[in-house]
């Protein structure tokens, strides 16, 4: 196995046992895959036959694929390796999607396939490289067009590292989604408990789901083209004279509201207030907060979608 390129004679040896390995020059070796079977044709065999049997390790391989084009790219040495890693990334414990597949050194080639990313699901423009070397301008390209890459030797080690990747992206997205994310509430305006009418500043009852800060208030209507009025943003909430961000159903708390809206003209104490939600609010709600809303909460959405003829969203 010495370098054949290295000037030198090469050596001799009385007896040779189990060789490393035989190196082959031919066409079309750019197309070979390391690890994929190797057959001899025989004068009395069928090529077509031993072309298909050749094909059922990549058809394997292949078949991990996600058909939608949307995933992560994965690198590894061995065509072994890489059925390894994709059989760990498809179970139902993990189901990490797949977009790309290949073997070897990560190349400049491999990062740009994993650029298309970046437009569509930019979680995913990363590769998992299991067991194989980077190139030092495929790491420059991947820094410079924000694809990320991830090496380890151990299948376990490189979930690892992409799920904690994951996790802290998705609080990213979920601090940038904030902004636009309405929670659903009803709130009851308190009779003697208005305190101020520019700007306007309520004592109200909330009746189910999260007053939060920055929530968007309106009153539904029955009357007119309009379906609802819309009354301003709620600005601050109060408990006990004391600044709080979230009010949760059954506390009765003082809003001040940014409004362009008069009190007693546009809106009484008979009326209901509501979160003003919309299509955009609802899909942040279901991609992002999860977590921060129970049985009570979406129920709520799904009425005031309803009464805001919003279409339900599937995730």
């Amino acid at each position: 196995m010495k370098e054949l390129r290295i000037k030198g004679s090469y050596l001799h040896h009385k007896e040779l046992k189990a060789a490393q390995g035989v190196k082959i020059n031919a066409q079309g070796l750019d197309h070979a895959v390391a690890g994929t079977g190797l057959y001899v044709v025989g004068p009395d065999d069928d090529v077509e036959d031993i072309k298909e049997a050749t094909m059922q390790d990549m058809k394997s391989v292949m078949s991990r694929i996600d058909k939608s084009g949307t995933g992560v790219c994965v690198q590894a040495s061995t065509l072994g390796s890489l059925e390894a890693l994709l059989e760990f990334l498809k179970s139902p414990v993990v189901n990490i999607p797949v977009s790309g597949i290949n073997i070897g050194p990560v190349h400049k080639s491999d990062v740009r396939r994993a650029c298309a990313m970046l437009e569509r699901n930019r979680e995913y423009a990363t590769i998992l490289a299991f067991d194989v070397k980077v190139t030092p301008v495929a790491r420059e390209l991947a820094k410079e067009s924000g694809v990320k890459i991830f090496t380890a030797d151990i299948i376990y080690h490189l979930f690892d590292q992409f799920q904690k990747y994951m996790d802290n992206f998705k609080e990213e997205k979920k601090r940038e989604a904030s902004v636009e994310a309405v929670f659903p509430c009803r709130l009851k305006i308190m009779p003697d408990c208005v305190f101020n009418k520019d700007p306007i500043v309520l004592g109200v009852n909330v009746l189910e789901g999260t007053l939060k800060t920055g929530t968007p208030i309106c009153i539904l209507s029955d009357s007119g083209e309009s379906e609802f009025i819309d009354i301003g943003q709620i600005t601050s909430i109060q408990i006990n004279h004391k600044e709080v961000g979230t009010a949760k159903k059954g506390q009765k708390v003082a809003i001040k509201i940014l409004s362009k809206k008069i009190f007693g003209k546009h809106f009484t104490v008979a009326n209901e207030l509501v979160s003003h939600i919309t299509r955009e609010s609802v899909g942040i709600l279901k991609a992002y907060f999860q977590d921060d809303m129970g049985n009570e909460d979406w129920k709520l959405l799904e009425e005031l979608q309803r009464d805001f003829k919003i279409d339900q969203i599937y995730f």
